[in-house]
């Protein structure tokens, strides 16, 4: 007669294994935090949502920050709300590559059709006061055109990009920043490939303000999105940005009303579609 003890030790052993994989309480409940390998790409993409949220509160072309490397992170199911990634990275500095901050992070991407609560903190590499410079002089660069700024294909195809329109892709970064956050899920993520086209408007005042066509690289798809983006700026103010994105595949794809980001915090500023 034959039974489990005829069975031979290998297929004994799987055996058990099977019957503890059904027996035992699964290893990510809910509420528990579970260890990411810092190079996941659920890891990196989680600090870059961080980042993208930062880039566009601060609302300071000059101090654009790039990831760097993770360090830690870990993710916990919270129930009715989705999943919260808790994150230790550095950055670099988004123009010259150089290291810049560390950074502590939480992001909940949230089981809604809504933006991922991002909550961030930097070590400051700069003070304000040279922070508050650097935006100026950006800025003068840009008033002191003696006509209306144009541009097309920024960078071009060697990844050159002209001095004179610097601080207009800069600006184009500081800009798209909110277009990402707010488009980015868990499994999707996006990077700014190319500023299109930009077209700067004369103001009356003293804000600058600028159309763009931007494309957007989505991740892991690999897929190409326009999005045309009316962008408005003044040092020491929130950077407002209008927008709407079309996939190359898909025709319009979704609109957005009018936000508003600055160091002190985000103002949401919700207007109708242009």
């Amino acid at each position: 007669m034959q039974g489990l003890s005829a069975a031979p030790p290998a297929a004994f052993l799987l055996l058990l294994l099977r019957l503890s994989a059904l027996l035992l309480p699964a290893a990510a409940a809910p509420g528990a935090e579970r260890e990411l390998s810092p190079s996941s790409r659920l890891a990196a993409g989680a600090a870059r949502v961080a980042l993208h949220y930062l880039n566009f509160q601060t609302a300071s072309p000059g101090t654009l920050q790039a990831l760097g490397q993770v360090r830690k992170a870990t993710v916990k199911s919270i129930p009715d709300s989705g999943h919260k990634y808790y994150l230790q990275f550095t950055t670099e500095d988004y123009k010259s590559g150089e290291n810049a901050r560390s950074c502590l992070a939480t992001v909940l991407y949230p089981k809604t059709k809504s933006p991922p609560v991002v909550n961030i903190k930097c070590m400051q590499s700069k003070d304000q006061k040279q922070i508050q410079e650097e935006d100026n002089r950006l800025y003068q660069k840009i008033r002191h055109q003696t006509k209306p700024i144009t541009g097309n294909n920024i960078p071009d195809s060697h990844g050159n990009i002209e001095p004179v329109l610097e601080p207009v892709w800069a600006l184009a970064v500081a800009g798209s920043s909110y277009i990402m956050w707010e488009k980015s899920t868990e499994n999707m993520g996006y990077f700014m490939a190319q500023v299109k086209s930009v077209k700067q408007w004369i103001r009356k005042d003293d804000f600058t303000e600028f159309d763009y066509t931007i494309l957007l690289h989505e991740i892991p798809t690999q897929e190409i999105i326009s999005c045309h983006m009316r962008l408005t700026w003044l040092p020491g103010h929130p950077l407002k940005v209008k927008y709407f994105c079309a996939s190359e595949n898909q025709g319009l794809e979704d609109g957005s009303g009018m936000e508003s980001g600055s160091a002190a915090g985000v103002l949401h500023e919700k207007g109708p579609n242009f």
